[in-house]
């Protein structure tokens, strides 16, 4: 190898250094468990001071998770130059009424903010739109709750009724893709995150005029395919199924779960059979789990499917599995939180504030729905590092629990009296970030002070 070989490849090899000393966290619940080859995780136990290595305020309001390359972690949040209300929390069964969710009248600032990891200090900032918010919002919504995404090149930032961005890493904007505001189910307002895969991004718009699933080239913008969707309002944001047998983008909706091939070919479709469809998809065991479920009305129904679905495969009445339907339980889905397998177990969080274990691979009951003592109100998705389960809490209380056939609360971490949790905390590595809001931290092992 010549001198200047070896020298490109000390460059590329300094270059590639902080990807990967840091897990990355791509794209929406990327980061709810440790990296396969991680052998550090963040600390159990942390507070408003013990264990944290930083925290940083953020301007206005947004449910958006952050993402992390590198050390550079994303996130999304509108400002309300005017008054900005404060965010409730719980459900608001008294509100189905689009008259209670006035659209507003203030000028906001949508904006796209990028942090160092190690320190929280921000390393640049940009305004990707000003203006009157063109539709309204649910009390419990924000006009930033689209987590971003990104493919290490490019950042894409998606915010519902106005449009995708995508920038660069350093934060140039390269190209913007507008979003007609379209109206929503009484006015709740938009949450379902973008995907990118291979040269494309995905963007699901299920709204109560015009829905879609559209694919836009990653590089520059550009309109590759768009699948018109007999849906209203949903809120789950869509999953690139890559199994043995093909790659499939898998969209959960009221009407149908949808699987299309990349050339947008519908593959099948399963009956939906909840009012709203949030959680999102996703695959573990070589099989799709999928699920949806309002804590009031409608079904909620979970399912674990097999590869190479084809057609309708909707269950009969009586029906629990098929030839492409492994098992399924009729009244475990969840509301809000995606479920997460652990080992072989998965763990359904209820927006209630009750927890339910079941067999990831057979769909038996572990231990059906277990009250939570004083855990109130939940939205944000589980996570686990550490042989433990950790759920967040709307009063940025987080709850550990031992996984396992019983069920067994450990402890309780809580935050400032001040912090609201709904975004779903992500795990980079040895450190753990977690958006309330007013602010993230990051969640480390702190350093013992040395001697003088």
């Amino acid at each position: 190898m010549t001198h200047i070989a070896i020298l490109a490849c000390l460059v590329a090899l300094t270059w590639m250094a902080p990807v990967q000393a840091n897990a990355q966290v791509p794209r929406f619940l990327a980061g709810r468990l440790p990296a396969a080859d991680s052998k550090r995780s963040p600390p159990d136990r942390w507070s408003a001071s013990e264990n944290i290595l930083w925290k940083t305020d953020v301007p206005g309001m947004g449910w958006s998770s952050p993402i992390v390359w590198g050390d550079r972690v994303v996130l999304t949040t509108c400002v309300n130059t005017g008054h900005t209300p404060e965010p409730r929390k719980g459900l608001y069964l008294e509100d189905v009424d689009a008259n209670k969710y006035p659209k507003q009248t203030d000028k906001h600032e949508w904006k796209v903010l990028c942090l160092d990891l190690d320190t929280g200090k921000t390393l640049w900032e940009h305004l990707a739109y000003a203006g009157i918010p063109p539709k309204s919002h649910h009390i419990k919504n924000t006009l930033a709750s689209e987590t971003p995404t990104t493919d290490g090149e490019r950042i894409y930032a998606y915010f519902g009724n106005l449009g995708l961005y995508c920038y660069d890493m350093e934060g140039k904007l390269l190209w913007s893709h507008l979003v007609p505001p379209s109206e929503t189910n009484y006015g709740w307002g938009t949450a379902t995150s973008p995907i990118v895969y291979q040269d494309r991004v995905y963007i699901v718009n299920d709204n109560n005029e015009k829905s879609y699933l559209l694919a836009l080239n990653k590089r520059t913008g550009e309109e590759m395919l768009r699948i018109e969707r007999e849906e209203k309002t949903n809120y789950a944001t869509p999953f690139v199924w890559e199994n043995a047998q093909r790659t499939e983008v898998v969209t959960s909706g009221i009407g149908w779960a949808r699987s299309y091939d990349l050339d947008g070919k519908l593959l099948w479709q399963l009956k939906g059979k909840s009012i709203l469809a949030i959680p999102t998809p996703f695959a573990q065991f070589g099989n799709l789990y999928l699920t949806s479920g309002h804590v009031v009305w409608g079904g909620n129904p979970l399912y674990a499917i097999r590869p190479g679905a084809t057609g309708d495969i909707s269950l009969g009445e009586s029906q629990t599995s098929s030839d492409y339907i492994v098992w399924s339980q009729d009244k475990a889905g969840p509301y809000h939180p995606t479920p997460l397998i652990v080992g072989d177990t998965m763990y359904i969080l209820y927006d209630r504030g009750f927890l339910a274990a079941y067999d990831a691979k057979t769909g038996r009951e572990i231990y059906r729905r277990k009250r939570i003592p004083n855990g109130k109100g939940f939205t944000s998705s589980p996570w686990a590092y550490n042989d433990k389960l950790f759920c967040l809490n709307e009063d940025g209380v987080t709850f550990a629990f031992k996984p396992g056939p019983e069920f067994e609360i450990l402890y309780t971490n809580p935050l400032a009296d001040d912090d609201m949790g709904m975004a779903t905390p992500v795990i980079v590595g040895d450190k753990l970030l977690i958006r309330t809001g007013r602010r993230i931290y990051c969640v480390g092992t702190q350093t013992p002070a040395r001697s003088p």
